[in-house]
């Protein structure tokens, strides 16, 4: 495939993804007239319409439909070409994206310090969203690996490897009452007012699965942002519940595992299933893996 009609797919999905020739212009840094003009050419050169437009929007038409998981899949594997010859290279160029969520944040600096050490030449993209925004971005193929807990629902293209066993904990200032007991029962924890990560958070997820009943709880405030969480919790009297690890190298703060059933959360790498792995994911999860901030050990998967 030449040059010319490769781009011309990347501009198609984009465009497919956005339904906005506009947003899809802006994003890839062209003028709107060149991605229109190019579309078209794909189209000509097809004999086929692949959106219908009006004067206030677009959509796929049924040939549409049909070419954006075909063109994702050719994007794809000419990107993963590229990374093969990067490879050859001993790791010397390249990029690698990962995805993580939040609770990961505070395991992950020593690693990343000691990547950019071993390999200078390799890019590091790291983005942090929720779950179920990183595992889009991984069955679209813009992260090469996503470092989570496990899902409540495992996605049926993705495999989860395990990295480190965990527990969910109340979480709070080093002088808290709390903190002086070894475990927490729900009961104890209804005595304490709560800052909860907001739903749709790994952390929020499983207390949700393991604690249905909320109505003897004092939740006075829900965030998705967990360091601001944290901070609220060392300058409060505030409790919280997260991954007993969320709070590594976190000053002043201490957590108890809560005493409920099937209290476990799995901290995982989650990459695709029959997909290509790149040479520098493996040797970043290896160095995850053998790090301090992580409690279990090497797997055998890699």
């Amino acid at each position: 495939m030449h040059e010319m009609e490769l781009r011309q797919l990347k501009y198609f999905v984009r465009a497919a993804e956005t339904l906005n020739f506009s947003d899809a212009a802006k994003s890839l840094n062209i003028a709107q007239s060149s991605l229109s003009q190019q579309i078209k050419q794909l189209e000509d050169d097809l004999d086929m319409q692949l959106f219908m437009r009006n004067s206030h929007s677009i959509r796929l038409t049924e040939a549409g439909e049909v070419m954006l998981p075909l063109a994702r899949k050719t994007i794809h594997d000419s990107e993963t070409c590229v990374d093969r010859i990067h490879d050859l290279k001993k790791l010397l160029t390249g990029t690698l994206n990962i995805g993580v969520t939040h609770s990961f944040s505070s395991i992950l600096t020593e690693t990343v310090l000691s990547f950019m050490k071993l390999y200078p030449g390799i890019k590091l993209n790291i983005v942090y969203k929720q779950m179920n925004e990183l595992m889009a971005l991984l069955t679209k193929g813009e992260i090469d690996f996503v470092l989570a807990f496990r899902p409540t629902c495992p996605l049926a293209d993705v495999e989860s490897h395990i990295l480190f066993q965990n527990r969910l904990s109340a979480v709070a200032r080093r002088d808290h009452p709390i903190v002086s007991k070894e475990k927490v029962t729900l009961a104890e924890l209804e005595k304490y007012t709560l800052a909860l990560p907001a739903k749709g958070l790994q952390a929020r997820n499983a207390f949700d699965s393991v604690v249905t009943d909320h109505s003897g709880l004092r939740i006075h405030i829900e965030l998705n942002e967990v360091n601001i969480l944290l901070q609220l919790v060392r300058q409060t009297h505030l409790v919280t519940v997260l991954a007993e690890d969320s709070i590594y190298n976190v000053p002043d703060v201490r957590s108890v595992p809560l005493d409920v059933p099937d209290n476990e959360m799995t901290g995982c790498v989650h990459i695709l299933k029959d997909s290509y792995h790149k040479q520098s994911m493996k040797e970043f999860v290896r160095l995850l893996s053998e790090s301090i901030a992580v409690k279990e050990r090497q797997n055998s998967w890699l």
